[in-house]
């Protein structure tokens, strides 16, 4: 879809049919909800019923104060989530900040980033997440993670919208948002006695699960067009070839989204200005494999992908190369698909190392 100014803008659209009274079919209302901003990365990707879903209940919450759970694996895209309904909120013209609450230290250096720090003349010495966010949304991961201490002092800042800065006797009020990220069951961590009842039940106003990749795979041929115009600044080259696509649908995405954008970048960094082939997939099970050859590699990858994985992208060296070259008799189309790269690839390398002619 294109906006008023002829630019390209990712939309949702709905449609709702009138009839007249006797259930003829009159005309046909549309609305059209744009899921990409283009001042922000933050859009969502995807066809499948699930993300669809995802979409409605990320529109519908996005304009009130509530606060939202995002639940899912790791890589499924929760801070783009948080970041979409932040851009859809009345406070996206306010700071977007992130806290992951399992890289933060110690229990005093979490809180002292959470809530930030006074003197004793109740001087601010470090402003916390909470001040930093003021006026907009703050978006928490690894929820899971916090101190039951400091999830007493969050509840309170949910509820009343104070919080306590370390050193501090008082409360102090923030205009914050808050989106909350877990990976795993909320409910088991109650149980377990790592996670306050009393937060869980003011984190399950309205939670919104993120489906693992493998359970919307019709979206990966999408979002692997997306990442590729976003590593691949020439037109020409933002194409998937069948094999391509057939080779990304073959694969598991353990790591999810995230896994899939890594394999994008990666590939194309190996095809540097040439159209992705199949033999530029290195996929994450393959990376740091001791013997490529003993690796689970999907069906349709062939010898030419093994041979670079083996390489861990280094590419040929300059020695190879010219001892391929010379068993090839100078043949550089006949060296370059030993090598595993294309004629104009070894071309060019061969140039660059002042060995081509």
């Amino acid at each position: 879809h294109y906006d008023a100014d002829g630019n390209e803008e990712q939309v949702q659209i709905n449609a709702t049919p009138l009839f007249d009274e006797e259930g003829r079919l009159q005309f046909m209302g549309e609305s059209i909800i744009p899921v990409r901003t283009r001042s922000t990365e933050s859009f969502l990707v995807g066809r499948s019923d699930s993300m669809q879903r995802v979409a409605k209940q990320a529109q519908r919450v996005a304009p009130t104060r509530t606060t939202v759970l995002l639940v899912g694996e790791s890589g499924t895209g929760k801070e783009c989530l948080a970041r979409y309904i932040h851009e859809r909120s009345d406070r996206a013209s306010g700071p977007f900040v992130v806290f992951d609450c399992a890289a933060s230290g110690d229990s005093e250096e979490l809180e002292r980033r959470l809530f930030g720090e006074v003197d004793d003349a109740g001087e601010v010495v470090a402003e916390g997440v909470f001040q930093q966010a003021d006026g907009g949304t703050l978006f928490v991961d690894e929820i899971c993670e916090l101190p039951l201490a400091s999830q007493l002092k969050l509840l309170r800042a949910l509820e009343c919208g104070e919080i306590q800065p370390l050193g501090a006797t008082d409360y102090r009020r923030v205009d914050v948002r808050v989106i909350i990220a877990s990976v795993g069951d909320l409910q088991q961590r109650v149980e377990a006695g790592t996670l306050r009842k009393d937060l869980y039940y003011r984190l399950s106003a309205f939670p919104i699960q993120l489906p693992p990749l493998r359970e919307r795979r019709q979206d990966i041929p999408l979002l692997a067009r997306h990442f590729l115009r976003q590593y691949q600044p020439e037109p020409a080259l933002q194409k998937l070839s069948p094999e391509v696509e057939a080779a990304l649908l073959g694969h598991h995405y353990p790591g999810n989204v995230r896994e899939l954008r890594n394999l994008i970048e990666r590939a194309v960094i190996y095809a540097a200005d040439e159209p992705l082939r199949v033999e530029h997939l290195v996929f994450d099970h393959l990376l740091f494999a001791e013997d490529a050859d003993q690796a689970a590699t999907p069906p349709v990858l062939d010898e030419s992908l093994r041979r670079l994985v083996d390489r861990r992208g280094s590419g040929p060296s300059a020695e190879e190369m010219l001892q391929v070259l010379e068993e090839c008799g100078g043949h550089r189309g006949k060296a370059a698909q030993r090598l595993g790269i294309s004629e104009r690839t070894l071309y060019r390398r061969l140039k660059r190392l002042r060995l081509g002619g």
